[in-house]
């Protein structure tokens, strides 16, 4: 007898959707993917090439979706701004959820997601924070944890996009919550690992300008930002995301400790070759996001449908999702208003410190 396999279900075919589609559909051999849900009809004719051959399903509405018979769990990968109501859906519907970061663009949107969970414990429901499933991210956290370092105390994280010319990113601003929330959340996640779930913000202060893309600013947002974050446990993490690097993708981390420091990815490289020429030595970039976290996508979804499929704890606190949320939230109010956030140590806002 053949060992029973998840029954997976997928909202949203757009850049990330296909991918995750043809993941759960080709790279995860515990699960199944057996239909998908797209409003849009130039993906459901994506989805007739390289999806409905392979006996997927395909329906326009997500109720539909959610009502196909034996589905199990739910991938959310539709826009930003139907994330939580999708997953509350799929929750009240009795399915597993993997949804894409973030939950929302909403503190109280993402919370509703955390109170629709916790009425159903026996699922499991997870926001996809991918960089937890990249080898050298794992690695990096298991050095620390082991003590190598000290304490760490100084948090570096960046998130930087090659220049994308064609204007996706300024009409993309208007569903992403600004570079903060969409950019800036991987590492405000990374932050609050390394750190400590529990971590406790005292103050965020951030400034950003438009340098390659004016247009954002339509939509209070910049395509080049930096933020710093202060914690009541005596610690600072400090983000930096862009949207215009010239020779690809560049997503680097730093921490600091009391005896040492862990970087991660400080000089990007596709691979292990070096090009020696005339003019000197080179390597090349990924040029994008994917490229540089591919098999972490993967991972991700195999160690979900494994705990679906056999139980056990999820590798991350549900609340966490919103907490990386409110940060980024809060750091982009403090980007736009030029003003310095502060926080009480119970997380309510406060006029100013009165520490």
């Amino acid at each position: 007898m053949a060992p029973p396999k998840l029954k997976v279900g997928l909202s949203g075919l757009g850049r990330m959707g296909k991918r995750h589609a043809l993941h759960f559909l080709n790279r995860t051999p515990r699960a199944e993917l057996i239909a998908i849900s797209t409003p849009d009809d130039v993906e459901i004719e994506w989805a007739k090439q390289h999806l409905e051959p392979f006996g997927v399903t395909l329906y326009k509405s997500y109720e539909d979706l959610l009502a196909h018979n034996g589905l199990e769990a739910v991938v959310i990968a539709s826009i930003t701004k139907v994330h939580a109501d999708q997953a509350i859906k799929a929750i009240a519907a009795d399915k597993h959820v993997l949804c894409e970061k973030p939950l929302s663009t909403s503190v109280e949107m993402s919370q509703s997601v955390i109170d629709a969970a916790a009425r159903r414990p026996h699922l499991k429901v997870m926001c996809g924070f991918s960089r937890r499933f990249d080898a050298s991210y794992v690695d990096a956290h298991t050095k620390m944890t082991s003590g190598l370092i000290g304490t760490p105390s100084i948090f570096r994280s960046q998130t930087c996009d090659k220049l994308d010319p064609s204007g996706f990113f300024v009409a993309y601003a208007q569903y992403s919550g600004g570079i903060f929330v969409d950019c800036s959340i991987h590492d405000i996640d990374l932050a609050l690992w390394f750190f400590g779930q529990k971590s406790k913000v005292k103050s965020v202060v951030a400034s950003g300008i438009t340098a390659v893309q004016p247009g954002l600013r339509k939509w209070e947002d910049r395509d080049n930002a930096v933020g710093i974050v202060e914690f009541y446990e005596g610690k600072i993490a400090y983000f930096y995301a862009s949207r215009m690097m010239a020779a690809g993708q560049e997503d680097s981390t730093e921490i600091i400790g009391t005896e040492g420091k862990l970087t991660v990815n400080m000089q990007p490289k596709v691979n292990l070759v070096d090009m020696y020429e005339k003019g000197g030595v080179r390597r090349e970039f990924p040029a994008t996001y994917y490229e540089r976290f591919e098999e972490a996508f993967v991972r991700e979804a195999n160690e979900f449908t494994s705990i679906c499929l056999d139980g056990g704890e999820l590798p991350m606190m549900l609340e966490g999702a919103v907490q990386a949320v409110k940060i980024g939230c809060a750091l982009q109010e403090s980007m736009v208003s030029g003003k310095k956030i502060w926080f009480d140590e119970m997380g309510r806002r406060v006029e100013r410190s009165h520490l």
